[in-house]
């Protein structure tokens, strides 16, 4: 059985650091790509506080589409280069918005999400998929945040 939850109160370099070790250790030697978006998924939503979604979507032809996640049912498909995640795939640049209200074109899957990450996974420069992060509460995510999820992303662009 894996058990790889912080404890609560743990501070965010190190809360990254095991998230950052459990992934490598749970998508090491896998080649299924599912299996992997699901773990990481499930990881994600134990390890980081104050979400009401964490996953990803896939990059097919020119459209994101769902990918394993935690949370609420989610859009389908996003055209890339339309909403966050669609910026983040077509840019290849993470997005951190602290108001999703404030983002021109934003895609409202749930309504109660306030603040989003989005970070792109890239293979042969190429973006194959996106991690995406939403919260209900404004600013919930910050450079730290950011650079966490952009070092995870790195882990898993052979993965996945």
């Amino acid at each position: 059985m894996f058990d790889f939850r912080p404890e609560p109160g743990t501070p965010k370099p190190e809360t990254y650091r095991q998230l950052l070790e459990a992934a490598e250790a749970l998508t090491a030697g896998e080649p299924d790509t599912v299996a992997n978006m699901a773990n990481v998924a499930a990881l994600m939503w134990d390890f980081l506080s104050e979400l009401n979604w964490a996953g990803f979507y896939r990059v097919i032809d020119d459209e994101l589409v769902l990918g394993p996640f935690m949370g609420r049912p989610a859009c389908i498909r996003i055209p890339v280069g339309q909403g966050v995640c669609g910026r983040a795939a077509g840019d290849g640049a993470t997005q951190l918005v602290e108001d999703v209200h404030s983002f021109p074109g934003h895609i409202a899957c749930d309504s109660t999400t306030n603040s989003e990450l989005v970070v792109p996974v890239m293979r042969d420069r190429s973006v194959i998929a996106v991690i995406d992060l939403d919260s209900p509460a404004k600013g919930r995510f910050d450079a730290e945040d950011a650079a966490g999820i952009e070092a995870l992303a790195r882990i898993l662009a052979e993965r996945i």
